[in-house]
C-alpha cells in the first residue's frame, strides 16, 4: 500500500505538471529581473504584471499590488520570453510535453506522419492541454515520400514507390498539405544527414520545380522552409525564394551573400550534427558518427560565415523530445555563441528573432505588454552564459505556471 500511495502522489504530480495551474485573475511577478528578449540592458528590480493568457503591464518595483494579485517574489531571478524551438519532430503528445517543460513555449514542425503536428495545434488552441503552440507542416515534400501520405490520401496512390519529381508531382503534394491547413511547407531540396545510405550534399530539385512549392504556397499565405545541406539545392531553394534554409552545412560564401541580400533565414542546427558524433541521442550509428565529424566543422565554419555577412540567424534543435533525446535549446544557443554570436544574439535567435521568422512576432517572442503570458525564469544572467538557460526555474505557457521549482 505505502508503495500505491507514493506512486499515486508522484503521478499526481507530474499530471499538475503537465496540465498546469489555472491563471489568476492576476499573478504579478515582483522584484524580477527582466531580460525583454530585444537589449542587453537588463531591467532591475520590475513588476511583470499577467492578466489571463496576457501581459498585462511592466512596472516599477514600488508599484501598489491590488489586492486580488497573485504574487510571485523572484527575488532577483532572471526573467525571459518562452522559448521557440523552429525545428522539431514531435511525434506524440508525451513529447511535445517534454519540450515544454524545457522551456519551449513556441515549435515549428517540420516533418511528421499523419498530421500529427495539425491535431497538436488544435489541441494547444483549444486551452485543454498544456502544450507548446504548434506551427505545422504536415509530411515532408521529398522524392520518396513517407508512406503514411498514401494512408492519409489514398488519391496519389500513383506516386507510391515513384520518384516525386517534375512541377505536375511536387504541385499535387503541396496541394494536399495546403489543403490539411498546414502552417509551413517543408521542403528536401537535399538529401539527409541522418541516414547511412544518403549524402547530404545530393540535390534533390531544381529553383525551378521549388519555385512551384513557393508560388503555391505564397497563394495562401504559407512560407517555405527547405531542408539543406549542399549548396547546389541550398541556393536552388534560395533562388526559388524560401523563406528559411534548415541546417546548410556546405553553403558557400555566394549562397550565404544571396541568402543576406534576399532575407533568407539560417536554421542551421549545429547541435544535433554534434549529437551525430556521440554516442545516444537520436542518432547512434559508426556510419553517421563518422560523417558527424566531417560535418560539425563545416557547419560551424558556415554558420560564423553567414553571422559575419548578416544573415539571420535561428535556433533550433531537429529533434523530437523523445525519451531517448539529449538535445534540447540551450545546446544549440551555445554552439551559436561558440561560432561567434554574443549572448543577445543567442537568446533572440530562440526568441524575438525566431518570432520574426514565424511571422508571430505580433504575439510572443518578447516580455512586452499586450504580448502572450509565455515566460522562463532562471537564477542567473542568461547575457553573461545562456547555459543557465538548460535549468528553468519555473516556466509559464499562455498564463499558466506548467513548472515551478522557485521554493526548492
Amino acid at each position: 500500500m505505502p508503495n500505491r500511495l507514493l506512486l499515486g502522489c508522484f503521478i499526481l504530480l507530474w499530471s499538475g505538471l503537465l496540465l498546469g495551474q489555472e491563471p489568476a485573475a492576476l499573478t504579478v511577478f515582483t522584484h524580477t529581473s527582466l531580460v525583454d528578449g530585444l537589449t542587453a540592458a537588463v531591467r532591475e528590480d520590475v513588476q511583470v504584471w499577467i492578466k489571463g493568457a496576457k501581459i498585462e503591464a511592466v512596472l516599477p518595483a514600488n508599484t501598489p499590488l491590488p489586492k486580488d494579485a497573485r504574487e510571485i517574489n523572484l527575488q532577483g531571478k532572471y526573467m525571459l520570453p518562452g522559448l521557440i524551438d523552429a525545428h522539431v519532430h514531435l511525434n506524440n503528445l508525451q513529447d511535445a510535453q517534454r519540450a515544454l517543460l524545457t522551456g519551449v513555449t513556441t515549435v515549428r514542425s517540420m516533418g511528421v506522419p499523419h498530421f500529427t503536428d495539425v491535431g497538436m495545434r488544435a489541441l494547444a488552441r483549444s486551452g485543454q492541454m498544456d502544450l507548446p503552440e504548434v506551427l505545422a507542416a504536415g509530411y515532408h515534400i521529398r522524392p520518396r515520400p513517407d508512406e503514411g501520405i498514401f494512408l492519409d490520401e489514398p488519391g496519389l496512390v500513383d506516386l507510391m514507390g515513384q520518384n516525386v519529381v517534375g512541377e505536375e508531382a511536387l504541385g499535387r503534394i503541396t496541394y494536399i498539405m495546403l489543403k490539411h491547413k498546414v502552417d509551413w511547407l517543408k521542403v528536401n531540396a537535399t538529401a539527409r544527414a541522418g541516414l547511412p545510405q544518403t549524402d547530404p550534399r545530393e540535390p534533390y530539385y531544381s529553383a525551378d520545380e521549388l519555385r512551384v512549392i513557393v508560388e503555391a504556397g505564397a497563394k495562401q499565405g504559407v512560407p517555405v522552409a527547405a531542408h539543406a545541406h549542399g549548396d547546389e539545392g541550398g541556393l536552388a531553394a534560395v533562388e526559388a525564394g524560401v523563406r528559411s534554409i534548415e541546417h546548410g552545412t556546405y553553403l558557400s560564401e555566394a549562397t550565404l551573400q544571396l541568402m543576406a541580400a534576399k532575407g533568407t533565414f539560417l536554421v542551421p542546427t549545429i547541435a544535433v550534427v554534434k549529437d551525430l558524433t556521440e554516442a545516444g541521442g537520436d542518432y547512434d550509428t559508426p556510419v553517421l558518427r563518422l560523417r558527424g565529424h566531417h560535418m560539425l566543422p563545416r557547419v560551424r565554419e558556415m554558420t560564423t560565415m553567414a553571422h559575419r555577412l548578416g544573415v539571420k540567424i535561428v535556433a533550433a534543435t531537429d529533434t523530437g523530445y523523445s525519451q531517448e533525446s539529449l538535445l534540447r535549446l540551450p545546446h544549440e544557443m551555445e554552439e551559436l555563441v561558440g561560432v561567434g554570436l554574443s549572448p543577445l544574439e543567442a537568446i533572440q535567435s530562440a526568441t524575438t528573432l525566431a518570432a520574426e521568422l514565424l511571422h508571430i512576432s505580433n504575439h510572443t517572442g518578447r516580455i512586452a505588454v499586450g504580448f502572450d503570458a509565455d515566460i522562463l525564469v532562471v537564477e542567473r544572467n542568461p547575457l553573461l552564459n545562456v547555459g543557465v538557460l538548460h535549468d528553468p526555474l519555473l516556466i509559464m505557457n499562455n498564463g499558466k505556471i506548467v513548472l515551478n521549482r522557485l521554493s526548492w
